[in-house]
């Protein structure tokens, strides 16, 4: 079935799928009483589907020079898939470090030098994955200045990319997304 979101009813399936309360250590070091476990929501064809449509008019609308798009391994890379889907941008993986066999490289997919790349991600928190990807793309000599994410946590991840003279645009804040908190909580597991 191919349903369409609103908005509101995205935050509120994003909500559903996957937020879960407890004690979590982030990516980033931080401890943190709630999750958003993005593999809830990536997983999910109708959400994927749905994310995908948003970044992909995200990029339009805030990275119109970009030619590609690309993800940072793992969480990401289903993310990027939809929106290449969606948009017909191509997309790059980049790998957290390079691979240690077959060609050896830190970045798949095919680009050339000098072409603007949007990056996709799931959460930010401090956009540490991000800034570490944005590194890896302008040493291939890929130029970077914008960034999607489904969810901005608002806990200095946009701020850390502005001083790499990247901007984050989110789907949603988390502010808005925990707004929509209203059942019981959900442990993880």
């Amino acid at each position: 079935m191919n349903k369409s979101f609103t908005d509101d009813e995205l935050r509120a399936a994003l909500v559903e799928a996957a937020y879960l309360e407890g004690d979590f250590l982030l990516r980033s070091g931080k401890r943190s009483r709630y999750y958003l476990d993005k593999y809830r929501f990536e997983t999910r064809p109708d959400l994927l589907r749905a994310l995908g449509v948003r970044i992909a008019a995200a990029a339009r609308e805030h990275a119109p020079r970009a030619t590609r798009l690309a993800g940072p391994e793992l969480g990401a890379v289903a993310l990027a898939a939809a929106a290449s889907l969606e948009s017909g941008l191509p997309f790059l993986i980049v790998r957290k470090a390079a691979k240690e066999y077959g060609t050896g490289k830190r970045l798949e997919g095919l680009y050339d030098d000098g072409e603007t790349v949007c990056l996709v991600e799931d959460v930010v928190t401090s956009g540490g994955a991000l800034l570490e990807s944005v590194e890896a793309l302008r040493e291939a000599g890929l130029t970077v200045e914008t960034a999607i994410c489904v969810v901005d946590r608002e806990e200095g991840g946009a701020d850390a990319l502005a001083l790499e003279a990247v901007r984050l645009f989110p789907i949603f804040r988390a502010g808005s997304l925990l707004g929509a908190v209203k059942s019981p909580a959900k442990p993880h597991g």
